[in-house]
């Protein structure tokens, strides 16, 4: 018998209006950023420096969700939909 070392999993599969992709995308984005905001304050309290891995991170997200409001925003414009796929991996390591 062996153990499973990695999982797998769709998170988010399907066709979307561009108000549902934008608040699907937001959400997570936003969570993320909380996630991230959270552990560098927690880091900065106890250390008295910032958590330059969270920093980075949010830097990162905040990118992305520019980007994905921007192709949002064009395809309302056009009348079309947005197909969005996002697979989670978790690994033992």
């Amino acid at each position: 018998m062996t153990e499973e070392t990695t999982a797998e999993r769709d998170l988010i599969r399907g066709d979307f209006s561009a108000e549902d992709a934008k608040d699907i995308l937001n959400h997570v984005i936003a969570k993320k950023v909380e996630f991230h905001e959270l552990r560098n304050f927690s880091h900065e309290i106890r250390f008295g420096e910032k958590e330059e891995n969270s920093v980075a991170r949010c830097s990162e997200l905040k990118a992305a969700k520019k980007a994905f409001n921007l192709l949002i925003e064009k395809a309302e414009k056009e009348g079309k939909s947005l197909r969005i796929n996002s697979t989670i991996t978790v690994e033992v390591l």
